[in-house]
């Protein structure tokens, strides 16, 4: 791909960087037919600085190229396959975020995550650096609208600071309040200067996973248990697959799964966009945030299915081998680091059920230490390996009967449901494909009620959370809750109603 763009930057010290949201999966850029730089992954942003390829001219010349195996590679690629079918849907390849470009200081912010400690009433905002001299220091202030709540400064050590802000009063963020405290960070030099300035924000929360009374595993927001009522989300869209056509699209499906009276997203091996996280931080879901998955061979799972081999016995390596270990874990870094700022992301998914599943606890261990503020689900569904805070089950059968608990994890069903219903006009195809069918609204909500007052029974015996499937159709899957084109199959009130009356 070849385009043109006008230099930004005017006299001055000032560096230019060029950034992509994600671009699936390789790439290469040229600057003016000068190779600045190359990215390799398919999910996490990127910046290269093309500053020193800028020419003169008023027009500056980009050519990027970029190649994608889809599913005849080993990398992170989600649901993505050449052969789209059932629970894989049509590949992806290119520029599928926003590109834009940003002047910035020499000296400069990069990064801003929190952590908060409520009984202490703080929260450490966390800033990486670029090119901090000696003498520099971050000041941090928060605000609540135009009142300044606490402020704090620190001298930067190798080019990273952690500044602790003291509230009298901590507003904690929670899906019934997702209260934000707007921050502003400023870099200065040794003589008060400023040389950087960022605006962020922070939801001030804490998760765990604790026993209850009854000495059942829960899971916990802010010191009281939560149940975790949730849509597994695709985040798929019939004209743009992995991008959604508007910002108001972005924000619809949660916006859609908070109407229907659900408080969690299962984001299923998909990153989105930052917007997305930011649209969920500000309208309250949880989010557990998978990480994309390696290829997975349909046609060999159905064939061992056919067999009578129950998933958790299969010969994985044979389905969805995970080939590239380093590559795997590069991109689950980049992830984690690009996605630690959002307050809504309250647990980690490494691996779903065996998609190229490797070095599994060596994998959960990693996660757990890279960010002790979330909880880590290893892995959701079939393959357990005995680690990670929650013991996850996928069943779409046999919903009504709880495995029995395992000791220190909670229990929770990663994947349920996936109630089948045709829409007339909303489908791309006559024939669609779910867990179990149903053949009009009134049979839906009655399977669907069945189902749910199945899942409130077990609450009380232990159950922690409970991921439905699915937010809407995609390609032939037919098991939303929203048509493929975002229309609701039953009204929303009717499904917030069960939920209601039953959990």
């Amino acid at each position: 791909m070849r385009t043109y763009f006008e230099n930004p930057l005017s006299e001055g010290p000032e560096r230019l960087r060029l950034h992509f949201g994600a671009v699936d999966w390789a790439c290469e850029i040229w600057i003016n037919d000068v190779a600045v730089g190359s990215h390799t992954g398919g999910f996490d942003p990127f910046y290269i600085d093309i500053t020193d390829a800028l020419t003169s001219d008023s027009s500056q010349k980009l050519v990027i190229a970029i190649t994608d195996p889809t599913d005849t590679g080993t990398q992170p690629l989600g649901k993505q396959t050449l052969t789209p079918f059932a629970i894989q849907y049509t590949a992806v390849a290119g520029i599928w975020q926003t590109v834009w470009l940003e002047p910035v200081p020499h000296s400069c912010i990069e990064r801003v995550y929190t952590e908060t400690a409520i009984t202490a009433g703080t929260v450490t905002v966390n800033c990486d650096l670029s090119n901090a001299k000696s003498g520099t220091q971050v000041n941090v202030c928060a605000f609540d609208g135009e009142t300044l709540m606490s402020q704090g400064s620190e001298l930067v050590v190798d080019d990273s600071v952690s500044v602790p802000l003291y509230f009298d009063d901590l507003h904690l963020w929670c899906p019934s309040d997702p209260f934000l405290y707007d921050l502003v960070i400023e870099l200065t030099d040794a003589n008060g200067n400023v040389l950087d300035r960022a605006d962020s924000y922070c939801g001030a929360r804490e998760v765990s996973c604790e026993p209850d009374d009854a000495g059942h595993m829960r899971l916990y927001l802010n010191g009281s248990p939560i149940f975790h009522l949730g849509l597994l989300d695709q985040g798929w869209w019939p004209d743009g697959l992995l991008t959604a056509p508007t910002d108001e699209a972005l924000k619809f499906d949660i916006e859609a799964t908070l109407k229907m009276g659900f408080n969690t997203i299962r984001k299923h091996v998909k990153v989105e966009p930052a917007r997305w996280y930011w649209h969920a931080d500000r309208l309250g879901v949880l989010v557990w945030q998978d990480m994309p998955s390696t290829v997975f061979n349909m046609v060999e799972f159905g064939k061992q299915l056919k067999e009578g081999t129950k998933p958790e016995e299969m010969e994985w390596e044979s389905i969805s081998p995970g080939k590239d270990p380093e590559g795997f874990r590069s991109e689950l870094d980049a992830m984690l680091h690009a996605l630690q700022l959002f307050p809504s992301i309250v647990v980690w998914v490494p691996f779903n059920e065996a998609w190229g599943q490797h070095d599994t606890n060596g994998t959960l261990t990693h996660v757990m230490r890279s960010d002790p503020t979330r909880l880590v689900d290893g892995p959701s569904g079939w393959t357990d390996m005995g680690l990670g805070h929650m013991r996850d089950h996928h069943l779409y059968q046999d919903a009504e009967q709880l495995p029995e608990a395992e000791s220190g994890r909670a229990t929770v069903y990663g994947e349920f449901g996936g109630i089948s219903l045709y829409i007339d006009g909303h489908s791309m195809f006559e024939k669609g494909w779910g867990y179990t069918k149903t053949e009009s609204v009134e049979d839906f909500l009655t399977s669907y009620e069945e189902l749910l007052a199945a899942i409130g029974s077990l609450i009380p015996e232990g159950l922690a959370g409970a991921i439905y499937t699915q937010t809407t159709d995609v390609e032939s899957e037919i098991n939303g809750l929203l048509t493929y084109d975002r229309e609701y199959k039953a009204r929303p009130e009717k499904i917030r109603s069960i939920h209601e009356r039953i959990l």
